[in-house]
């Protein structure tokens, strides 16, 4: 087939999964591993096991990605009401009974709520919902855990990455600076 894939340098191949399978491949074929959204304690637990795995063969350290819908207000009780809207997910929903299949078919490492599949990859458990502070200060300990990358989530996509550029990065790059 025509043209050649490149070889060097080429892609970097970014792959998700938590089966034992998808795991055992990502850690010997790609150079990144991105994971559903979690708490950072549970983020570091993958990224160590990943790391271990990685060492045993021999090969580079993997870059870390993790999931994380985004939710920023300039106080707690906005972010949490904004927060609650977007989860008002009822069972006479009309995608309750996919969300259903969904779940009788899949081999995740953890169990997840209707709530949870109401964003994708389980982003709401990354808990970057509050205030700029709030959230720059859980961006920090996702850093500190061994993430290089988050996918970031929020709807309505433009206004709310907006309004993450003017305040948390904004303020990150401020501080950084200082």
């Amino acid at each position: 087939m025509q043209p050649k894939p490149r070889t060097n340098p080429r892609p970097m191949i970014y792959a998700g999964g938590e089966s034992e399978a998808a795991k055992t491949m990502i850690s010997s074929l790609c150079d990144a591993y991105v994971m559903h959204g979690d708490h950072p304690a549970r983020v570091r637990e993958k990224i160590a096991d990943m790391r271990r795995r990685r060492e045993l063969m021999h090969l580079p350290p993997l870059k870390f990605g993790v999931a994380a819908y985004v939710v920023v207000r300039q106080n707690e009780a906005e972010a949490r009401a904004e927060l609650a809207r977007i989860t008002n997910v009822k069972q006479s929903a009309a995608g309750y009974e996919n969300y259903q299949q969904w779940l009788a078919g899949t081999k995740l490492e953890q169990k997840i709520s209707l709530e949870d599949y109401s964003v994708s990859n389980r982003g709401l458990r990354s808990g970057l919902v509050g205030t700029a502070d709030q959230v720059a200060e859980r961006i920090a300990e996702f850093e500190a855990a061994g993430v290089d990358l988050l996918l970031l989530q929020c709807s309505p996509q433009l206004e709310e990455m907006e309004r993450f550029a003017e305040t948390v990065i904004r303020k990150t790059a401020v501080a950084s600076a200082a």
